[in-house]
């Protein structure tokens, strides 16, 4: 349980401290898919359901998310947002919705945890505006793309 900065020594949880850390900017991309029925893509590319625009309202929710990462993540530090970006795009021939989340700070912390939580909410938010016509809906894929910034340096997800 070394390597893991939320654990310890006596193996209780704990908050990190990241007081002394170098402030730089940090940037995290993460996205996400939600796979529905052709004729359900439609609805959603449409954008007029019965509860309104499911696409502009899921993008709403993931920024919403995003800022609120520390209220729902137990150990993330509340961080200010500079900028969060959550767009979806269909993809017809997946017939899905791909959600991406840009977040970024300038801070002493990532913004890992807030690209996911933004994907992660946003997906949830359009399963909850089309469930009424396809509750056979799969959410997957929600994973971190790229990071930058910080003492560990910059990642990117190996192309598969």
């Amino acid at each position: 349980m070394s390597g893991l900065t939320h654990i310890g020594p006596d193996g209780r949880a704990r908050m990190v401290d990241v007081g002394d850390k170098d402030v730089t900017e940090r940037v995290a991309l993460a996205h996400g898919r939600v796979h529905m029925q052709p004729e359900t893509l439609q609805l959603a590319i449409g954008r007029d359901t019965k509860k309104g625009d499911p696409i502009a309202i899921a993008e709403l929710a993931g920024i919403m998310a995003a800022k609120r990462t520390s209220d729902l993540i137990p150990l993330c530090h509340p961080l200010a947002l500079s900028s969060v970006k959550v767009e979806i795009e269909p993809d017809s021939e997946a017939n899905a919705l791909i959600v991406t989340a840009r977040v970024k700070t300038s801070g002493r912390t990532g913004v890992e945890m807030e690209a996911l939580t933004a994907v992660s909410a946003a997906c949830l938010t359009l399963y909850d505006m089309l469930k009424a016509v396809d509750k056979a809906m799969r959410i997957d894929a929600v994973e971190l793309l790229e990071k930058t910034g910080g003492k560990s340096g910059d990642y990117r997800k190996a192309a598969t």
